[in-house]
């Protein structure tokens, strides 16, 4: 009878989790598409600091898609563990790729595509291993969770990098480089999740009549994702309208995914009682995904064409493949084999002959 309702839990987690990237890969394809019509209409752009962007309802738009996208990914990380729920999020990459090659008419070559499904298959090796989080069924065990001395070190570490990537390198690096932008959505984010996995624990008690209300670090959870995802959406709208949607999305879950695994690692103990086979799983899954994402990325400007195939996989030049050996053949064979030697007999001939002269 325990199986039943844990295996329905799971199958609810999975299935909240593949809306949520549904939603949340189309969300960044509106928000382009605003930010895009406010830079025809000659409108300060968001990453000079502009935020004319809240004139535009396809940014509306797209802020929806995104808010019902994390609220799926909300109530998913309430039932399922956070190594389930964040690699899927790779799907918001393959989702947003291929809206943004249909709709912003941004690249998608053969490279990016194989990324793609390198990416979904990453990330159904990561579910099939996903760790076993320690089980918190109330508030008070999550209070004590939030005290332990390394996640108080790990949240310190975040807000200073934040600061520190907010106030000198943006200003520096912000136009040029998008990994300071993305950086700043991925280390909070990671937050952002501690706190999502609080509230759902809180929502649980709540339905089932506990007087969670009064408990303030439910109230403390909350105001604390609402910064979280403020700061978010501000330097996600930054990166976005520096750079491609194409470029911004994987990248930003790369980085994402690595913060929630090194917060939930932390946090929640996932992987304290793995065996070797889980671990090494999980970890060639998230690497699966990592090179699925630097394809898609790092080959988004080449374009594929047969000319650059192999001339054994062209059919249409095998007879110039012929001919080119025919004829690399016969000029090899009417070359001097030994250059060197033939001019150095050609410089003693012309010794001997100017000493006859003499």
């Amino acid at each position: 009878m325990g199986e039943a309702p844990g295996r329905a839990g799971f199958c609810l987690g999975l299935g909240l989790a593949l809306a949520s990237s549904a939603f949340i890969g189309g969300s960044f394809i509106l928000k382009k598409k605003g930010l895009l019509r406010l830079c025809r209409r000659g409108r300060v752009r968001a990453g000079q600091g502009s935020h004319a962007y809240l004139q535009e309802w396809l940014w509306w738009a797209g802020l929806l898609c995104m808010g019902v996208g994390e609220a799926a990914n909300f109530a998913a990380y309430a039932f399922a563990p956070a190594t389930l729920v964040t690699p899927l999020g790779a799907l918001s990459v393959l989702v947003s790729a291929v809206l943004s090659s249909a709709f912003l008419n941004e690249q998608l070559n053969v490279h990016g595509k194989i990324g793609c499904i390198l990416s979904i298959l990453g990330s159904t090796v990561m579910v099939i291993h996903a760790p076993q989080e320690e089980e918190i069924v109330s508030l008070e065990s999550m209070a004590e969770k939030l005290k332990d001395p390394g996640f108080i070190v790990f949240v310190v570490c975040v807000l200073v990098s934040s600061l520190l990537l907010i106030f000198v390198a943006g200003p520096r690096y912000g136009q040029r480089n998008v990994l300071v932008y993305v950086s700043v959505c991925s280390a909070i984010g990671s937050l952002s999740v501690s706190c999502v996995k609080g509230l759902g624990i809180a929502l649980k008690e709540l339905f089932s009549g506990k007087p969670v209300l009064k408990e303030p670090l439910g109230w403390v959870l909350l105001v604390c994702l609402v910064i979280c995802i403020s700061i978010q959406i501000n330097y996600l709208n930054k990166a976005l309208d520096i750079f491609n949607a194409s470029v911004v999305t994987p990248i930003y879950y790369v980085l994402f995914t690595t913060a929630v695994m090194m917060c939930s690692a932390i946090l929640l103990k996932e992987w304290q009682h793995m065996v070797l086979d889980s671990i090494i799983g999980t970890i060639s899954g998230f690497l699966t995904i990592v090179s699925g994402i630097f394809l898609l990325h790092a080959f988004r400007d080449m374009p594929f064409t047969p000319s650059i195939l192999p001339l054994f996989l062209q059919e249409d030049r095998a007879d110039l493949h012929a001919s080119w050996s025919t004829d690399r053949h016969e000029s090899c064979q009417h070359q001097p084999l030994l250059p060197s030697e033939d001019k150095g007999s050609q410089i003693a001939e012309e010794e001997e002959e100017e000493g006859e002269s003499v």
